[in-house]
């Protein structure tokens, strides 16, 4: 469970901060100080982002030396991008079943 008491991929997602280290993490993998490079927050402030982020299951990480590197899960990314492309598809087909209802004519009326 994240600290949004909500577990999943979207909720950790809705953190702009959260958002620009899973951007970042796109590009390379990185440590929690390459992370906190260009950021407006502490390392202590990225370390609790990425928390979230792993116990939603977004990222990983691994022991590299004295540092843990963390990567995106590509599984987890996938999952979510297959959810945004299921509801864009509903979306799509309640598009396409309103423009054919306001296509049809109306039924006229016998005076």
């Amino acid at each position: 469970m994240n600290a949004d008491g909500d577990g999943d991929g979207w909720g950790a997602l809705a953190d702009g901060t959260r958002r620009t280290i899973v951007a970042r993490l796109a590009d390379r993998p990185m440590a929690v100080g390459e992370l906190a490079d260009g950021l407006p927050i502490t390392r202590s402030a990225v370390s609790q982002h990425l928390r979230i982020l792993k116990d939603a299951g977004l990222v990983s990480d691994a022991a590299s030396g004295t540092r843990r590197i963390y990567r995106l899960n590509p599984v987890a990314v996938a999952a979510l991008r297959d959810q945004l492309d299921t509801y864009l598809q509903r979306a799509l087909v309640g598009y396409a079943d309103e423009f054919n209802n306001d296509a049809r004519p109306s039924p006229r009326e016998d005076s």
